[in-house]
């Protein structure tokens, strides 16, 4: 599903250099003047109007940080909306059922236009929504300071329905505090988050499993069960299934599902996939209509997918892996021919006007992992970081470039070896890994670890 956003990479790596070229990484425009809070200079920095937000709002900034990260990678998406109405780097949504967004204006005094298309009254507005949640669960100063008693206002801010959908989120959010966060947003800049070691104190949404339970009930075996609202599909199909719809879904995994909840959307898909390690959640029964493809409705299982389709940082190898697997089993379920004429994207499907998934859907790749068997995968795996990361024939920036990674995903190294010196962001490594999914080398610099040599990984 999506709103149709422009081909836009919000956020890639930073300043050129020879070598960045040689290994075709993009470059961005200088930060955007529009990212200042009300109250700030123009041009203040993303980290200057987290950290004044959370002060003003006395919200803990990571946490702040992290919500908006789980929302859109902090990518304002140049201010157009996500599938439910959601806006800005933290996702203020303004639809029939949500109105955070006019919550934040009444709140801060901003215009709703603001709210929408300047960062730094976005992230104002979000850490007044935030701490106006934290006062009605009845938080006290020493509360605050507390970031696992943030959970169950984080689960009311991310998917007010139900509450297995709101721990699915709020877990997110503690899942990054845990891991910390390391990005950059428009025009170059790191944001971070160290990692936190933090018990989240649930609350009412102790006794929500978002897993166990939900399981049992999902056609699909690794999948959980989250229902649509039973106004947003039609029971029972007109027509025999033959197609998988591949989709984007504008919006965050757990929002995603809580939209599909919301009797104002109109709109659901069979299944959601989750971008972070590929968990997926069935939310429409397979023998009943999904509205996610106008024309293909009748004949096709709709999979969303979670991100946006502008920003290749969503579709991770996690994901794509994953949602192979989801595929096979529906073609192998339906005898559908497991070939492009039969597993298409959104835009693909006649009288739609959708773009998703999106020039940054790696189709080559998703459909050798849908016609494998799922028993190749060799190697270890490892986090990436950077955009457009090139994977070359031999382990020199020189040699042919043979595929890319078009964000940060998960890799498998069969062996590295020593190669061309690579300098870049203040990073030097002659060390390469050899990808076998990938048939190429690439920079240890762009493998997300601490080593320039990667543990336990032998010589090539």
């Amino acid at each position: 599903m999506s709103s149709g956003l422009p081909a836009r990479r919000a956020r890639t790596a930073l300043c050129a250099t020879a070598v960045a070229a040689a290994l075709a990484l993009p470059l961005t425009g200088p930060p955007s003047p529009a990212a200042a809070a009300p109250s700030a200079p123009p041009g203040t920095s993303v980290t200057t109007a987290f950290a004044r937000a959370a002060e003003a709002h006395d919200v803990p900034r990571d946490l702040l940080v992290a919500v908006g990260y789980g929302e859109t990678r902090l990518d304002d998406h140049a201010g157009l909306p996500s599938q439910d109405n959601g806006y800005g780097m933290m996702h203020l949504v303004s639809n029939p059922e949500r109105h955070t967004l006019e919550q934040a204006a009444r709140l801060t005094g901003a215009s709703l236009a603001d709210l929408r298309g300047d960062t730094g009254a976005n992230i104002d507005g979000a850490a007044a929504v935030l701490r106006a949640l934290a006062d009605e669960a009845g938080l006290d100063a020493a509360d605050r300071d507390r970031l696992g008693a943030w959970y169950p206002v984080t689960a009311r801010y991310g998917a007010p329905g139900g509450r297995a959908t709101a721990r699915l989120y709020a877990d997110a959010v503690y899942d990054l505090l845990a891991d910390g966060v390391r990005t950059r947003v428009d025009g170059g800049e790191r944001i971070t988050v160290a990692p936190h070691r933090v018990r989240p104190e649930r609350g009412p949404y102790a006794g929500t499993d978002a897993d166990a339970g939900l399981a049992a009930a999902a056609e699909y075996r690794s999948a959980l069960w989250n229902p649509a609202y039973s106004g947003n599909y039609a029971a029972g199909r007109s027509s025999a299934i033959t197609t998988v719809v591949v989709h984007v879904t504008q919006g965050s995994y757990a929002g995603s599902i809580s939209w599909f909840q919301n009797p104002s959307a109109q709109v659901s898909a069979h299944y959601v996939v989750r971008s972070s390690d590929g968990q997926i959640t069935q939310t429409v029964r397979e023998g009943d209509t999904a509205w996610h493809a106008r024309s293909a409705n009748p004949y096709s299982v709709g999979v969303e997918h979670e991100g946006y389709v502008d920003d290749p940082a969503w579709f991770t190898d996690a994901m794509y892996r994953s949602s192979a697997a989801l595929t096979r089993y529906l073609t192998d379920k339906y005898g559908i021919p497991r070939d492009r004429a039969h597993i298409v994207g959104h835009s693909e499907v006649p009288g739609n006007d959708h773009t998703d998934p999106g020039p940054n859907w790696d189709w080559a790749y998703y459909m050798s992992l849908v016609q494998g068997d799922g028993d190749g995968a060799t190697g270890t795996p490892f986090p990436t970081w950077g955009s457009d990361v090139s994977i070359r024939q031999e382990p020199t920036t020189d040699s042919a470039r043979v595929a890319s990674l078009p964000g940060p995903t998960t890799v498998r190294v069969a062996c590295q070896v020593h190669g061309g010196l690579v300098e870049y962001d203040g990073y030097s490594n002659d060390a390469w890994s050899y990808l076998p999914d990938r048939g190429g080398y690439v920079s240890n610099i762009f493998i997300d670890v601490d080593d320039a040599w990667l543990p336990g990984v032998p010589t090539c």
